[in-house]
C-alpha cells in the first residue's frame, strides 16, 4: 500500500534531485542526459520507498510522456522547418536584406521588438526562435556581434509573445487552469509585463550602442551578401512565402503540426523549382542538413542547420526529463513540497512570491511548462480566493513563474530546444534573456508595493 510523501521527504527528494544533477554536470562533467537518468533512478527509488510498485512507477512515466507527445511531434517538425528554410533560400534572403538595415547599434532593441511581434502574432516562442531567431543569430554572427546577447534578445522576444498572445497555448492553459477569462488574464499580465518590456528595450538600446559601428563592418557585409547571392536566388517575393504561410496558419489557430508541415512543403517546392535543388539532395538535407559552401565559415554553418536528426539530442533529453516529471507528480512529491510552502503564506506579497517561486521549482522539477502550469494553478487557486485576490493575478503569477523561467533551465524541454535551435548553451544566453529574468522580479516588487493587485471579495474569512 503506497503512502503520501511527507514535506521533509519531498524536500529531501528535491534537494537530492538538484544535487545529483549539479554534481553530474559540474563535478563529473557528465552529459545532461546521464544526469537526468541518475535523477530518474533517485526519484523512482524514493517512490518505491513510499510503496509504489515498479509497474505503477513505469505508468507514471508513460502517462507523462504520452501527454507530451504533441511537443515531440513539434520537435521533429522544427528540424524539418529549419532545414527546409535553409534550402529554399528563405533564411539566406532574410540575412541578405537584413544586413542592409539592421545596424549593430540598433540590432538588439529592433530584434527584440520584431521577435516580440512575431511571437505575439503567432503565439509560438518555438516558431519565433526557429525562424527569426536563427536569422538573427546568422546576421549577428556575420557582423561578429556577441552571440550570447543576441540569443538572450531572441529568447526574451519569443517568450514575450508566448506569454501574452491570445493564440498561445500557455496563455490559454494558464487562464483555463486558473478559471480566468482569457482577456482578463492578458490585461492582468500587461500590468507587470509592459513596464518590464520598456525597461528591456532601454537596456538593449544602451548595450547596442556599445557595439561595433556599421562602417567598420561594411567590407564583411559586402562579402557575405556576395556569397549568398552566388549561392541562392534571393527574390524576397518568392523566398518569403514559407514564413508567410507559417505565420498566417499560426495566426488562424491551425494546429502547429499542420502549420509547420505546410511551411516545409512550400519551402520544398521553392527549393526544387526556384533554387534548382535536386530532390535527392533536398530529402537528405531534411533528414540531416550539411554545411553550405559559400567560403564564409559562419554562413556555411548557419545554412547547414536543421534536419530531423539535428533534433535527436533535444528529443532524447525531453523524453528523459518528462519521464522524471511524471514520477515527481504521480508519487505526490511536488504536491507535498508545495503544500508545505502554501501553509506558511501570510501576506499578499508573500503569496505572489510563493506562486512565482513554486512555479520555478515545479518547472525545474518537471522540465516542461504544461503540467507545471496546471499543477500550480490547482495548488494556489483556493488560497487566492480566500485572500480576495482576483484569479487573473493567479494566472499572471503562474506564467511569470513558469512560462518565463522555463527557458532559463538547461534541462527543461524549452531550454534544450532553444539551445539546440540557436546553437548556444542555456548557460551562455540565460544571463542575457532580460525579459525572462526581470519580469518575475518586477512582479514581486509590485506585489509588495501593492501595485497591480486586483481585489475581489474574499471567499471566506482568513484565520
Amino acid at each position: 500500500m503506497s503512502k503520501e510523501a511527507s514535506f521533509p521527504h519531498a524536500l529531501l527528494v528535491f534537494l537530492g534531485l538538484f544535487g545529483l544533477i549539479a554534481t553530474s554536470m559540474f563535478v563529473l562533467d557528465q552529459m545532461l542526459h546521464m544526469a537526468l537518468f541518475v535523477a530518474v533512478i533517485w526519484v523512482a527509488f524514493n517512490a518505491w520507498l513510499l510503496g509504489y510498485q515498479y509497474k505503477t512507477i513505469r505508468n507514471m512515466m508513460s502517462s507523462a510522456i504520452n501527454r507530451a507527445l504533441p511537443a515531440f511531434y513539434i520537435f521533429l517538425l522544427i528540424g524539418l522547418v529549419i532545414a527546409a528554410l535553409m534550402k529554399s533560400g528563405t533564411v539566406a534572403s532574410l540575412v541578405y536584406y537584413g544586413l542592409d538595415w539592421l545596424s549593430p547599434q540598433w540590432f538588439l532593441p529592433v530584434g527584440f521588438v520584431l521577435c516580440s511581434l512575431m511571437s505575439l502574432l503567432t503565439g509560438t516562442s518555438w516558431g519565433t526562435v526557429g525562424t527569426l531567431g536563427v536569422v538573427f543569430m546568422g546576421i549577428g554572427s556575420a557582423l561578429d556581434m556577441p552571440l550570447h546577447w543576441i540569443a538572450g534578445m531572441v529568447v526574451s522576444g519569443a517568450t514575450f509573445g508566448d506569454k501574452m498572445s491570445p493564440v498561445s497555448d500557455t496563455t490559454n492553459l494558464a487562464a483555463m487552469s486558473s478559471e480566468t477569462d482569457l482577456y482578463d488574464h492578458i490585461r492582468s499580465m500587461m500590468m507587470t509585463t509592459l513596464p518590464t518590456f520598456m525597461i528591456v528595450v532601454i537596456i538593449f538600446a544602451i548595450v547596442g550602442f556599445g557595439f561595433e559601428s556599421p562602417e567598420s563592418s561594411m567590407s564583411q557585409v559586402d562579402r557575405i551578401q556576395t556569397a549568398l547571392a552566388g549561392e541562392f536566388n534571393l527574390n524576397p517575393l518568392v523566398t518569403i512565402w514559407p514564413v508567410v504561410v507559417l505565420g498566417y496558419l499560426s495566426y488562424k489557430k491551425v494546429a502547429p503540426e499542420v502549420s509547420m508541415t505546410a511551411c516545409v512543403m512550400v519551402a520544398a517546392v521553392i527549393a526544387l523549382l526556384f533554387q534548382g535543388e535536386e530532390i535527392v539532395v533536398l530529402t537528405h538535407a531534411l533528414f540531416s542538413n550539411t554545411e553550405a559552401n559559400t567560403g564564409i565559415e559562419n554562413i556555411d554553418k548557419l545554412l547547414g542547420r536543421g534536419g530531423l536528426y539535428s533534433m535527436a539530442w533535444t528529443l532524447l533529453l525531453a523524453f528523459i526529463a518528462i519521464a522524471l516529471g511524471g514520477i515527481l507528480q504521480g508519487a505526490g512529491f511536488v504536491k507535498s513540497l508545495l503544500g508545505g510552502v502554501i501553509k506558511r503564506i501570510k501576506t499578499v506579497g508573500g503569496l505572489i512570491s510563493a506562486t512565482i517561486g513554486t512555479g520555478l521549482i515545479t518547472v525545474a522539477a518537471l522540465s516542461e511548462a504544461y503540467i507545471a502550469i496546471i499543477l500550480n494553478s490547482e495548488l494556489f487557486k483556493k488560497v487566492f480566493k480566500q485572500k480576495g485576490i482576483d484569479s487573473s493575478v493567479l494566472s499572471r503569477s503562474v506564467e511569470e513563474g513558469i512560462t518565463l523561467t522555463v527557458a532559463l533551465l538547461p534541462w527543461s524541454v524549452a531550454g534544450a530546444f532553444y539551445s539546440a535551435t540557436l546553437d548556444i548553451s542555456v548557460f551562455e544566453y540565460a544571463p542575457f534573456a532580460l525579459l525572462n529574468l526581470l519580469n518575475p522580479i518586477v512582479a514581486i516588487i509590485f506585489a509588495y508595493l501593492g501595485i497591480a493587485i486586483i481585489k475581489t471579495k474574499p471567499e471566506k474569512p482568513i484565520k
